[in-house]
């Protein structure tokens, strides 16, 4: 197995790397087995946080609101991971959106990593699910909250070496970190005619739009006047 990797979890606003985001941050640095070093931070996404999202991970609209930029906290996870390898529990779903990220600001993020939802997928055929919570619950592995990164991706590194020491000598290619392959298009910023003409849509009819116009993209804008034009109809031509 590695030797040195990064233990990563994400927190999003939603499932998909296209059009959600990252809320959270947590990972670990592992060395030789043990743990040195830690990075976590809470990111304000510029838009309203589902409800069903806020009870998962307990992080409410106003803890949210108080986070760091998307770049700073993406940036700052790029420069702590360096060239190391990483682990996650279903990785590439978390991996996906940090593809996203670095596609959309045109930087190269090429990674090899491990996944332990595979691993016990593998090794632990017969228990009922394999979720990380499940998996806590079964190993004994302490969490002070589930569903917050920082938390996660201790856990993950325990589960990890917990499946190493137990199934590694056994198989120990199963170990190895592999290329993780997520394919990303671009996502260019909302035009200002975009953001113009969503905020004048939006007073006109008196809509709330909850979220930073600054930080929208293309897709996002048009999905999200699409939406009003449908529901409310067009402004009267001046």
């Amino acid at each position: 197995m590695l030797e040195s990797y990064v233990v990563v979890d994400l927190e999003m606003t939603g499932l998909r790397a296209k059009t959600d985001r990252i809320l959270e941050i947590g990972a670990v640095k592992v060395e030789n087995h043990q743990v040195t070093a830690t990075y976590q931070k809470m990111i304000n996404p510029g838009i309203k946080i589902p409800k069903e999202v806020q009870e998962l991970t307990g992080i409410t609209q106003e803890m949210a609101e108080t986070g760091v930029p998307e770049q700073e906290a993406v940036e700052g996870f790029f420069t702590f991971c360096g060239e190391l390898s990483l682990v996650g529990h279903n990785i590439l779903f978390d991996y996906s959106f940090l593809k996203q990220y670095a596609v959309n600001h045109k930087e190269s993020f090429e990674k090899s990593g491990i996944d332990t939802l595979k691993l016990a997928r593998k090794f632990l055929p017969e228990l009922e699910k394999k979720t990380l919570d499940y998996l806590c619950e079964y190993l004994k592995i302490e969490r002070s909250h589930n569903h917050r990164a920082l938390e996660d991706a201790k856990a993950t590194h325990v589960l990890l070496e917990y499946l190493w020491e137990n199934y590694g000598k056994q198989e120990p290619e199963a170990f190895k970190a592999i290329p993780l392959v997520y394919r990303a298009k671009k996502q260019s910023p909302a035009t200002e005619r975009q953001k113009r003409y969503l905020k004048e849509l939006a007073e006109y009819h008196k809509i709330s739009l909850d979220v930073d116009l600054e930080s929208l993209t293309k897709s996002e804008a048009s999905r999200r006047t699409d939406k009003i034009l449908a529901q409310y109809g067009k402004m009267p031509k001046s």
